[in-house]
Parts: structure tokens; C-alpha cells; sequence
């Protein structure tokens, strides 16, 4: 998720959950704020892995996003970075147990929110490798933002408010509906591989881009990976979409070209893709990751590696195509009309 609704969700956990971390069973309204502060710090630690990176290796950031600081055994670890941040801040006015209460919730709260996305988190390290990604909500999504925002904002303003206890419901109903849109999504999406007679062991509905009605359902068959829309309104709409070679071991060395450094890199980019990496039709020395889209019935990757000449270092290349047609092609989708 983005930084906003990390930084919202630990700071209406620290503030719902500030009577308990006081011990006092009450917390006025300035120690609320203060927990929700230090709870707004923990739920952006877990992200401090964006500064792992590396001028010389485009993919170090890729292998450690949302990896050994996203896993459920760091908390503790995590949570006491937060503190250390805080501590010259309130160290005279909190407690040091109510520092680390509050970090702690926001540091859970964000790993369990990364989850929910479809990218991918090491929650499970370093007991399994093995990903969580629950495919339930978008990496942004402006309504389950506002759902966090707007009860934080009453309860950071009035002495007596429960405002905050309020987010708490309101996003894990949010999260069930995202739930049952998936399940919809996915069951269209099953129906329309069956009709084709493809295998449907790869499937993967997740949502578009900030809303949950319109899904994205990517697999794999018979070497091919497969994109379709399924708009989950008050019925069911498919939009039947593109497919694409997936690049095999024979093609990544095609690629190569003997190049044992891009062959390494290309390999390392099939395990980041979840394999769903194939070749740009224009550029041949660029390929991408086709997990993802814009338009979510399309293979144009919204990230990708690439070469700029025999021998040069990969670069990691980030395109999201904001262009007019793009746009109305989505929102053509997302309101159940036929995309010009």
C-alpha cells in the first residue's frame, strides 16, 4: 500500500488502542495524538527496505522490497527502530512501553495490509520463503484511504471522540466486500478459461488500479500468459483481453546473447515475476514483468529490466502509461461500457 494509508492504518491502531497502551485506562486527547504519532512511524518502517539499492545492481531493490522487514518475526526489531525515532520527540511525555505498544500495532497493521495487495510479502521469514498475497485490495485505493482518514481526523480533534474505533470496522468491512468481489471476479474468470479449455491452475484475479470492481485475471497455459478483465458490478461483465509468449530458458539465452551477467538477471527477474515475464515487441532488449497492467485486459507491463547496448548493465524501467486513451479504456471498463 501506499505511504499515506500505512501511516493512516498504524496511527488509528495507536489511537483506537491508546487507553491500553497508557495502562491509565483513559489517554487525553494530546497522548492520543502523541501514540498515534509513533504509531504513524511504525506503520512506515517496514518500508525502510526501499533503501536497500544499489547503483550497480537495478534488481537489489526488487529482492528486497517487502522481504526480511515485512516478515512477522522482525516486529519486535522494527518496532524498537520506530521507538528510537520517536524517543527524542516524547521520550518526556510517554512512556517507554507505550512508545513500543504503539509502534508494534502500526508495524503489524502494515504488514498485514501489504498482504492483502498482490505483490508479494515475506511475512512468514525465516521460517518459509513462501509469499502472502491475498489479492483482496490495490496498492492504492483512495476509499479505503478515506475510510482510515476521515475517523482519524475527528479523533485527533475531540477530547472525547471513538472515532478512531470506528476506522477499525469500517476497514475490515471493506477488506470482506474487496473479498467477495475477488471471489466474483475470480469466478467469471474460471468460466471464461474453462470455455477456452485452459488450464485454470494459474489463475489470479486482483484488482485494478484503486477500486474493487474492476479485476485483472492473468494465467498461464501451454507457454502463453493470458490477460482478462472482469468488471464485478451488479453483474458480471468479462472483457476477453490479450496474450503473449512467455520467454522459456532456450529464449532467456537467446536474450543473452552469451552475456552471463544479463542471463543471471533475467533469471533473478523470472523469480521476482513469478515467472509472467515476456518480450516487448518493439524493444527486444527489454522485457517485462506482465503480472500487471494499466488496462487491465493487456500485456504492457507496467515495470520491466532492460539493456541499452551489448554489454551494458540492466536497468529496472517503471512506465505507467497515463495517456488519454489508456485512461478512457479503463474507465470505459470500470463503468461497464464497451473500451473504444
Amino acid at each position: 500500500m501506499d505511504s499515506v494509508t500505512h501511516a493512516a492504518m498504524g496511527a488509528v491502531f495507536a489511537a483506537a488502542l491508546s487507553s491500553r497502551l497508557t495502562g491509565s485506562g483513559a489517554a487525553d486527547l494530546i497522548t492520543r495524538r502523541r501514540l498515534a504519532a509513533v504509531g504513524a512511524v511504525g506503520g512506515l518502517m517496514p518500508d525502510v527496505d526501499a533503501f536497500i539499492q544499489s547503483s550497480s545492481d537495478a534488481l537489489l531493490l526488487l529482492e528486497y522490497h517487502r522481504h526480511f522487514t515485512h516478515s512477522l518475526a522482525f516486529v519486535p526489531i522494527g518496532a524498537l527502530l520506530a521507538v528510537a525515532l520517536c524517543w527524542p520527540f516524547f521520550r518526556r511525555n510517554l512512556k517507554l512501553s507505550s512508545m513500543f505498544g504503539a509502534s508494534v500495532v502500526g508495524y503489524v497493521a502494515h504488514l498485514l495490509l501489504d498482504a492483502c495487495t498482490s505483490y508479494g510479502t515475506h511475512l512468514w521469514l525465516p521460517f518459509s520463503s513462501l509469499q502472502a498475497a491475498w489479492h483482496v485490495i490495490a496498492v492504492v485505493d483512495p476509499t479505503f484511504t478515506l475510510l482510515l482518514l476521515i475517523p482519524l481526523y475527528f479523533a485527533l480533534r475531540r477530547h472525547e471522540s471513538t472515532a478512531a474505533r470506528w476506522a477499525l470496522p469500517l476497514a475490515l468491512t471493506y477488506l470482506c466486500v474487496a473479498t467477495f468481489q475477488q471471489f466474483r471476479a475470480e469466478t467469471a474468470a474460471q468460466e471464461l478459461m474453462q470455455a477456452r479449455g485452459h488450464n485454470t491452475a494459474t489463475a489470479s484475479a486482483k484488482p485494478s488500479m484503486a477500486n474493487i470492481i474492476l479485476w485483472r485475471n492473468v494465467y498461464m497455459h501451454d507457454g502463453r500468459v493470458y490477460a482478462d478483465a472482469i468488471r464485478a458490478g451488479l453483474t458480471l461483465k468479462t472483457y476477453p483481453g490479450k496474450s503473449a509468449q512467455l520467454i522459456d530458458a532456450a529464449e532467456a539465452h537467446v536474450i543473452a546473447s552469451g552475456d552471463a551477467n544479463r542471463l543471471r538477471d533475467i533469471e533473478r527477474f523470472r523469480v521476482f515475476s513469478k515467472g509472467y515475464i515476456v518480450r516487448d515487441p518493439v524493444e527486444p532488449n527489454t522485457i517485462g514483468d506482465a503480472r500487471y497492467a494499466m488496462v487491465p485486459n493487456d500485456i504492457a507491463p507496467l515495470w520491466s529490466i532492460r539493456w541499452s547496448a551489448p554489454g551494458a548493465a540492466t536497468e529496472f524501467i517503471n512506465e505507467h502509461d497515463r495517456s488519454p486513451a489508456t485512461r478512457r479504456q479503463f474507465l470505459d471498463m470500470l463503468i461497464g461500457h464497451e473500451p473504444q
